[in-house]
């Protein structure tokens, strides 16, 4: 059985090493892919057929558990965050025990691999994978085909799902092995509206006047302080992501070029490293760099250097994760004596549309003895528009949200007037969210308590992306991609570096990738997807 190889020791550190490069979504202060086709036999993990399935999802009586064991990140409230709480409440609405198995957040996949590696007998009912991990752990025959379930679901058959096409999209070869209950979200881009006003701009809505507000918040006096070039138009964490959808933090220059593999509308395969287009992008990239428009520490920056230096008011242009993080970023720079008016950006006309990252998945491991009650009372319920949405979406009453009279963080509240409570891990903020964005659900919810206390901004910026958005593909994960990905991604990110920041000419660079075995490796993963 193909599940049997999960059990040999080098599966994790193999799919750690080939898939590290793609991420899981963070907590509510920060945010954002390989996959694999899995075959009939995977189909058959749970112990039942397919048709065996769909008649046991048919029946309105699905057994339910006494008990269900998961395996969460830090997405879920942690033991700092009253996780106790959150579990005695869910263990309240569903009258079932609840395992909670929660290793620290960074070193989740790390934890994830050695559970799985140690043996069927170990691992959880229910797991929360980023779509990595998910495609993998699904060719390893790990993970329970739960599409019949969800056909047969009162979910589906409620009229109430609006994202069936982010589950349509993380099916493989046409079955659905984890269920995203969020949209995945992504980047949009964020202009200090003070700027454009000083720089007499209007918000950009092609490449030239995108280039021309570049131009100006690096030479002219965009800050008003009265000095004309001491600041620069945009910054990055990194010229190319670590994760995908890589292109994403500076997504004008990239337009519809991508670094990683791509399916095209033709239904084949190719690396988008190696088209016309994606040298046209490095090109744009290094003029830009040379002409001081992008931040000289971007090739190193991490998320945090470059929220510092927005604060700061270094630069101008922050593309940055949609929705909350308007408000984040707003409530910070006032912070710091500034106006915090952000302008969202709809992508440029070359853009087109922002790229979704895939959505992280709660998937159900193959030796789970009752699958379809774990489906029906822990994933499903997740969306009820009811208490038990409320719980994941906003966390326990009185403890991370609340509707009576008082003030907390010098914020002040009616009685009757949702608001969250001050951070038990973090004194002096507020929560923000659970595990469940509310601008994220892929339900509609009638009944959201806390819909009203959404800032505006944060719902501009969402709607705006979610509007003007194209899901990332899945990409399938294939023997040759798990060999050669690794090497190849830090081959790429090499050569991106010397033509961007040390200015090296295309053709220099792609002699490199050709030389040091890039188009060899690239050719073969190529290969290797066009074949399944």
């Amino acid at each position: 059985m193909k599940v049997k190889k999960m059990l040999a020791a080098g599966m994790a550190a193999t799919m750690v090493a080939s898939l590290g490069l793609t991420g899981c979504s963070g907590s509510s202060n920060d945010s954002a892919d390989t996959n694999t086709q899995a075959n009939s036999e995977t189909a058959a993990q749970g112990g039942d057929s397919a048709e065996t399935e769909a008649d046991a999802s048919a029946e309105s009586d699905v057994e339910k558990p006494e008990k269900i064991k998961i395996m969460v990140d830090g997405t879920v409230f942690t033991q700092a965050n009253a996780r106790d709480k959150f579990e005695a409440r869910w263990e309240e609405l569903t009258g079932i025990d609840l395992e909670i198995i929660q290793p620290d957040h960074d070193a989740y996949y790390d934890v994830v691999g050695q559970t799985f590696a140690s043996g069927p007998e170990n691992w959880p009912d229910a797991m929360i994978l980023s779509s990595s991990y998910y495609t993998g752990y699904a060719e390893e025959g790990a993970l329970w085909d739960m599409t019949a379930a969800w056909e047969n679901s009162d979910l589906k058959a409620s009229g109430r799902v609006t994202g069936e096409d982010v589950i349509e999209n993380m099916k493989i070869d046409g079955q659905l092995y984890g269920f995203p209950v969020t949209r995945g979200n992504g980047c949009i881009t964020y202009v200090k509206k003070a700027w454009l006003d000083n720089c007499g701009l209007e918000a950009p809505t092609n490449y030239e006047e995108y280039l021309a507000m570049l131009e100006a918040f690096t030479t002219g006096d965009p800050d008003g302080n009265g000095v004309n070039g001491d600041t620069y138009g945009v910054s990055a964490a990194g010229i190319i992501a670590a994760e995908a959808p890589y292109t994403n933090y500076l997504p004008e220059f990239y337009q519809d070029a991508y670094s990683s593999f791509i399916k095209g509308d033709d239904g084949v395969w190719y690396d988008g490293f190696t088209q016309d287009n994606f040298k046209d992008a490095l090109g744009r990239l290094r003029e830009a760099y040379a002409a001081g428009y992008i931040d000289k520490e971007s090739l190193t920056n991490g998320t945090n250097d470059c929220r510092n230096k927005f604060y700061e008011d270094k630069f101008g242009v922050f593309t940055y994760w949609a929705g909350t993080w308007n408000t984040n970023l707003k409530t910070n720079l006032e912070a710091q004596g500034l106006d915090g008016e952000l302008v969202a950006l709809p992508p440029i006309a070359e853009l087109g549309a922002y790229t979704e990252r895939n959505s992280p998945v709660w998937c159900i491991t193959a030796t789970c003895e009752n699958p379809e009650g774990v489906f029906k009372y822990l994933i499903e319920s997740m969306l009820d528009g009811g208490d038990m949405q409320t719980l994941w979406t906003y966390g326990v009453e009185d403890v991370h949200w609340s509707t009576k009279a008082e003030t907390v963080c010098d914020n002040t509240y009616e009685e009757g007037q949702f608001h969250f409570e001050e951070s038990l891990e973090r004194p002096g903020t507020q929560y923000t969210k659970a595990h469940i964005d509310p601008m994220l659900s892929i339900v509609t919810w009638e009944n959201d308590p806390g819909s009203a206390a959404i800032p505006e901004e944060s719902k501009n910026s969402q709607q705006i992306f979610n509007d003007n958005c194209v899901q990332a593909q899945l990409v399938p994960s294939t023997e040759e991609m798990a060999t050669y990905n690794g090497d190849l991604t830090t081959l790429k990110n090499s050569i991106i570096a010397d033509v961007v920041v040390q200015g090296i000419s295309i053709d220099e660079a792609y002699a490199r990738f050709e030389s040091e075995g890039g188009a060899q490796w690239s050719q073969m993963i190529v290969d290797s997807l066009n074949a399944q």
